[in-house]
């Protein structure tokens, strides 16, 4: 009999096959190619060969002969055809057995739980007990399959238990990838030829280089021009260092989306490394940051991934390299590297092997999530010690991340090693000083709430001013007290909204036009504006100075002997609960030592976070320790239920909205005519607003939605403005009255 893996139907009656034995050995040999990179060919090279083997049994070869149409019959059920290679190696593996039974028997349903749990579908215990999958294809697996192999030590080396999780999961990620790319080049070829058609990173490295001398020829030499200079310089020197943790700590507005990426292509070169993925932690920025890399670096040699990636601009090799990090330079989002780090599926764990030999570039480090800060260290420090990545930590406001994190309260645990992260700037206390570009002005009581009108008609004396606050709802309040002509900008607004608005915003300041802009945090962090004037909302220091970040950016008023004025308020209806009145009370508690001169000074960002975490009362919310490092040692791992647990965004308590702004209305028309196609739902992510559970509820009894294909899509025309975007709150209900 020829055993099959996979059947081509190329039209009229006539079908390309794709033998086992040739998908296994394809499949194999790339395995052992990718799981060589952290010291592992044999592993990846058996869960190769042995993937598919439950597919040499009678029922599976009756599945794809007639599911495919190759064989007349009726179409069958899908079977099991991972459980038995899974089975056959605990028998005859007896030490190796359990990384290789958890990569195969998951390897289309994802990495299965150890221990059965409610709510969770499958667990590895059960699919070991099918020994019967294993009897009907005993005698049917060639000879020469099973052969033994040399298995090396994990990443070459003893590996402690809280890091084994990793090592399985990226040698999964390895057979993953490596299936589907065999599988690819025999079902679409076309497909499979347009991967790694990419630029080396020399030929990047010199497009960087010519830029920045583009820069240097055209940019003015002003003050703060000159000491971006210096940065890029002390950048390219320090890129010769071995390779681990780094630091760069450069007051925001010293130009380190640039700086940073001449580290990497230096380090990348000196180095050896094949990629530079660059995190961060907006949606709204990454668009921006990505643009600015294709523009120097060409379209292909950037991948963008993240939830609002736009269709429209994304090429057919640009979506294949996202689904596995194959290209030289990746942009996606905290959210999507992290959790895909500890993620059970195929999907999210696909890339994973890539990352082995890169470097990560984490921008805005400060907004790693403390609730999630232990797991987060973890894999970063597992990525830097077992796969030879490098980590550079960027931002304004570097948290403390090494050494006892947490003082001496019964969550503090241990961080980066003391000493690992070397900072690649030099002198960053001098430079803060000669950064000084704002003045930030303090409250005379930090305790006393100011009203919002007291508030409106300060920002109302200034031409240009902006305003951050803390939630949707203050700023929407303050927005209704301001004169006509503000703008609005919140979640409340879709994200092509809240696009359009940036750039309208950023046109006002450029031509000298008066602008008066009422904000949420989200354009606090990478957003590049440069406003005279920045009120913010008491918070905690990393915010208030990424705020600071947006007055007199470019320094045009010390050229006039003057700095940008930032002034702190506190809102009259306080701080909300959580996080950010953690964040507003360690402020509070540091203005007791520290004056407000020296609030934008590296050691006192340190001197924030070691207060700040020591309010945290939970590193490790989602309980990776008791779920993937305690029983590590023992290799009993609850891969399924760590991944569900693991969410950086907790929408559980959300709903989406679908609204009709600009293109939008189109789109939404066309979900109704041809229902949720994959293209069409991505495009629809731009005109999405998430609402909590009580906001939903009012607009949903009103009737202002409707439900259309799993879709909640907006049914009343005034329920989206096109200024404030979505109105809550029962303002719908007074028009829905005059009507």
């Amino acid at each position: 009999m020829d055993y099959i893996a996979h059947i081509k139907d190329i039209g009229n009656g006539v079908f390309e096959i794709q033998s086992l034995e040739d998908h296994l050995k394809g499949t194999s040999s790339l395995a052992e190619k990718f799981a060589s990179k952290f010291n592992n060919p044999g592993w990846g090279k058996l869960l190769g060969l042995w993937h598919d083997l439950g597919k040499y049994s009678d029922e599976f070869q009756e599945y794809i002969r007639k599911n495919t149409g190759y064989e007349e019959g009726e179409r069958l059920r899908k079977n099991d055809h991972t459980s038995a290679a899974a089975i056959l190696a605990r028998e005859i593996l007896p030490e190796q057995w359990p990384p290789i039974s958890y990569c195969i028997a998951g390897h289309h349903a994802g990495l299965h739980n150890w221990f059965p749990e409610p709510g969770v579908s499958g667990d590895l215990c059960e699919r070991l007990k099918k020994n019967e999958l294993l009897e009907k294809i005993r005698n049917k697996i060639p000879a020469d399959l099973l052969n033994k192999l040399d298995f090396e030590k994990p990443c070459g080396k003893s590996l402690p238990p809280e890091q084994i999780n990793l090592w399985i999961r990226m040698l999964f990620s390895t057979l993953v990838d490596a299936d589907f790319l065999d599988t690819e080049s025999f079902m679409k070829p076309e497909s499979f030829k347009l991967r790694e058609q990419y630029d080396s990173l020399q030929v990047l490295k010199e497009r960087l280089d010519i830029h920045i001398d583009k820069i240097h020829a055209t940019y003015p030499q002003t003050a703060v021009n000159i000491i971006r200079n210096k940065i890029l310089a002390d950048c390219i020197r320090s890129a010769q260092l071995k390779p681990g943790f780094f630091s760069i700590t450069v007051p925001t507005g010293g130009g380190k989306t640039l700086s940073s990426m001449a580290w990497a292509l230096a380090h990348a070169l000196k180095h050896n490394k094949t990629r530079i993925i660059f995190a961060i932690p907006y949606t709204s920025i990454i668009t921006q940051t990505a643009q600015i890399y294709r523009s120097i670096f060409g379209e292909n040699n950037v991948v963008e991934q993240h939830s609002n990636l736009d269709e429209d601009i994304n090429t057919q090799e640009r979506k294949l390299a996202a689904e596995n990090w194959d290209a030289p330079i990746i942009v996606t989002t905290n959210v999507q590297l992290f959790e895909s780090l500890y993620s059970n599926r195929t999907s999210q764990c696909r890339k994973l092997h890539n990352i082995v030999n890169s470097i990560i570039i984490l921008d805005e480090a400060q907004m790693l999530p403390p609730e999630f800060l232990k797991p987060v260290l973890s894999v970063l420090r597992g990525l830097v010690e077992n796969f030879n990545v490098s980590l550079l930590f960027s931002t304004a406001t570097q948290p403390a991340l090494t050494g006892r994190i947490g003082g001496k309260g019964q969550y503090a645990f241990e961080g980066i090693g003391t000493g690992y992260v070397r900072e690649i700037v030099s002198d960053n206390q001098k430079l803060a000083e000669d950064l000084r570009r704002v003045k930030i002005k303090l409250p005379e009581n930090i305790n006393e709430p100011n009203e919002w009108k007291l508030i409106a008609d300060e920002l109302t004396q200034h031409e240009q001013v902006l305003c951050i606050v803390n939630t949707r709802k203050q700023c929407r309040e303050l927005y209704d007290l301001m004169p006509e002509g503000a703008i609005h900008l919140s979640r409340l607004m879709c994200t092509a909204h809240i696009m359009d608005t940036i750039i309208e915003i950023k046109l006002r300041l450029s031509e000298k036009k008066p602008v008066r802009v009422i904000s949420t945090q989200l354009i606090e962090a990478g957003i590049d504006i440069d406003f005279p004037v920045v009120y913010r909302a008491v918070a905690g220091l990393d915010s208030i100075a990424q705020c600071a970040g947006r007055c007199n950016r470019e320094g045009k008023l010390n050229q006039e002997n003057r700095l940008g004025l930032m002034k702190v308020f506190v809102p009259p209806d306080g701080t909300p609960s959580g996080l950010i009145r953690k964040g507003a009370d360690t402020f509070k508690e540091l203005l007791t030592t520290k004056q407000s001169d020296s609030l934008l000074e590296p050691q006192t960002f340190i001197d924030y976070f070691k207060l700040f975490y020591c309010k945290i009362e939970n590193f490790d919310k989602p309980d990776i320790k008791n779920l993937l490092w305690d029983d590590g040692i023992d290799m009993k791992f609850q891969f399924a239920t760590a991944s569900g647990k693991f969410r950086l965004i907790d929408d559980k308590n959300f709903h989406t909205i679908l609204v009709n702004y600009k293109d939008g209305d189109d789109l939404i028309q066309l979900l109704k005519r041809k229902g949720p196609e994959s293209w069409l739902m991505r495009k629809l992510q731009h005109y999405a607003v998430s609402v909590n559970e009580h906001d939903f509820g009012e607009i949903k009894k009103a009737g202002l939605i409707v439900e259309m294909h799993g879709c909640w899509i907006q049914d009343y025309s005034n329920l989206y403005d096109s200024h404030s975007g979505l109105q809550l709150h029962g303002r719908w209900l007074e028009e829905l009255n005059i009507i």
